[in-house]
């Protein structure tokens, strides 16, 4: 049955193909929006615009609660990738 079912699926092929593509694209992109090392980064300069007067103090408290939830967020991505592969 093997042989009989690839010759059935084979018109799937580059469907299979592009979603493995799309699958691929989406793991890079959480990666890179969760990198703590980024997250850590970003918290950095936007500190360092708030010393420099560049945002106010509310802008400051947003961009940290927003940056400490993505941090928090990848933190239980990691995890449940961890879990699931």
């Amino acid at each position: 049955m093997g042989l009989f079912t690839a010759f059935l699926t084979l018109p799937l092929a580059p469907v299979r193909g592009v979603v493995w593509i799309a699958e691929q694209l989406a793991e890079q992109a959480a990666l890179e929006l969760y990198d703590e090392d980024r997250i850590m980064a970003e918290l950095a300069e936007v500190e360092r615009a708030h010393g420099a007067g560049e945002i106010d103090d509310d802008e400051l408290e947003a961009a940290v609660d927003q940056l400490l939830e993505r941090l928090e967020e990848g933190r239980r991505y990691r995890e449940w990738r961890a879990t699931n592969g």
